[in-house]
C-alpha cells in the first residue's frame, strides 16, 4: 500500500513538473520566437497573436467552469492551432493567441501546487530545452507545437489535487516586474537578430543552459532583502546590456542566462500569491504588453536608449526605499 502511495506520489509530482515546462517551452519555441521568426517580425502580421493573448487571459477567470476543464479546452484549442503552424492565418494567429493567453495564468496557478525543487526543476528543463531548439529551423517546429501541447494534455490527469502553502516572500510590485520583462524581451529580440552577437548561436550553448539552472537554484536558495534583490536585478541587466553595447559575448553567455532565470523565480514568487483574476491581470501586462514593447525596441533600433529605462528603474528604487526610511520616521 505504501510502495502504491509513493508511486502515486511520484507520477503526480513528475507530471506537474513536465506539465508546466512544456507549456512554457510552447511559449518560447512556438508562440515567442517560432511565430515571430517566421513572420519576420512583421508586427502588423503578429498582431493578432498578442490581441488574442490579452482577450485568453481575461477571458480565463471569467468562464464559470472548473480550472480542469478550462484547461483541457483551451490546450485543445492550442492542439488544434498547432496542426496549422507555421503557416497561420490572420484568424488561427488569433485563436492560438487566446488559448496560450487562456493558458498563462492557469498554468501558474498549477504552480501553486508545486514545491520548490519543483519549480526549480520545471523552469530549469523549460530553459535547457528551449536552448537546445533555439536554432531549430522556425518553419519546422509543427511536430514540436504539437508535441509540446500532446504532453501537457496527458499529465493533466496525473496532477496533484492539493496547494503547497506558501512561504511569505517579498512582493514586487507590478510597475519593477513589466520593467524586468521589458529589460530582458528587448535584450533578448536585439540579440536574436544581431549577426555579429548571438550567444545562442555562437557556440555558448552549454554555458547558457548552465547558468539559467544556476539563476533558477540561486533565487530559490537565497532569499535577499526585497529592495536588495531589486537593486541586484536591475544591475545585472545594466551589466548584460554594457557586455552587448561591447559585444562581449562569451561574458554575456553567463550573466544574461543567470538574470533572466533569477528574476522569473521573483516574479513567480509573486504572483503565485494572487487568485486567478488578477494573475490574469499580470499576465496581460508582464506577459504581453511589456514583451510587445521590448519587441518594438528591438526592430525600431532603439536598444541603445534603453540604458535611460534602466536609470528610471534605478530611481524608483532608491525612491523606495527612501519614502520607506521616512514613514519608518515618522512611525
Amino acid at each position: 500500500m505504501q510502495k502504491l502511495d509513493f508511486n502515486h506520489t511520484f507520477l503526480s509530482r513528475l507530471a506537474l513538473i513536465l506539465f508546466i515546462a512544456s507549456e512554457l517551452c510552447y511559449y518560447l519555441l512556438i508562440a515567442q520566437t517560432g511565430v515571430v521568426e517566421y513572420f519576420s517580425s512583421d508586427i502588423m502580421a503578429i498582431a493578432p497573436l498578442p490581441i488574442g493573448g490579452m482577450i485568453g487571459s481575461f477571458l480565463t477567470y471569467y468562464l464559470k467552469i472548473s480550472n480542469k476543464n478550462k484547461i483541457v479546452i483551451f490546450l485543445t484549442l492550442q492542439l488544434s492551432m498547432s496542426f496549422f503552424y507555421p503557416n497561420f492565418s490572420i484568424y488561427t494567429l488569433f485563436i492560438l493567441g487566446i488559448s496560450v493567453g487562456a493558458l498563462a495564468p492557469l498554468l501558474i496557478n498549477e504552480l501553486k501546487k508545486a514545491k520548490a525543487i519543483e519549480l526549480g526543476l520545471a523552469l530549469s528543463i523549460s530553459y535547457v530545452v528551449g536552448t537546445l531548439f533555439f536554432n531549430y529551423e522556425a518553419s519546422l517546429r509543427g511536430t514540436l507545437a504539437i508535441g509540446l501541447t500532446l504532453i501537457p494534455l496527458i499529465c493533466l490527469y496525473f496532477l496533484p489535487k492539493n496547494k503547497i502553502h506558501l512561504t511569505i516572500k517579498p512582493e514586487y510590485s507590478l510597475f519593477i516586474m513589466i520593467l524586468w520583462v521589458f529589460l530582458d524581451s528587448a535584450l533578448f529580440e536585439t540579440l536574436s537578430r544581431d549577426i555579429n552577437i548571438s550567444i545562442w548561436r555562437d557556440g555558448y550553448t552549454l554555458e547558457i543552459v548552465l547558468f539559467h539552472i544556476i539563476g533558477v537554484f540561486t533565487a530559490l536558495k537565497y532569499q535577499l532583502n526585497k529592495n536588495h534583490k531589486e537593486l541586484l536585478i536591475i544591475v545585472l541587466f545594466a551589466f548584460s546590456y554594457l557586455l552587448y553595447f561591447l559585444q562581449e559575448a562569451f561574458l554575456l553567455s553567463f550573466i544574461y542566462p543567470f538574470v533572466i532565470s533569477y528574476y522569473n523565480v521573483a516574479i513567480l514568487q509573486t504572483i503565485l500569491k494572487k487568485g486567478l483574476k488578477a494573475i490574469a491581470v499580470y499576465m496581460v501586462f508582464i506577459g504581453w504588453v511589456a514583451s510587445g514593447a521590448g519587441l518594438f525596441v528591438a526592430l525600431n533600433g532603439l536598444t541603445l536608449f534603453v540604458p535611460i529605462v534602466l536609470l528610471i528603474g534605478v530611481l524608483n528604487i532608491f525612491n523606495s526605499q527612501y519614502t520607506k526610511k521616512e514613514e519608518l520616521n515618522y512611525a
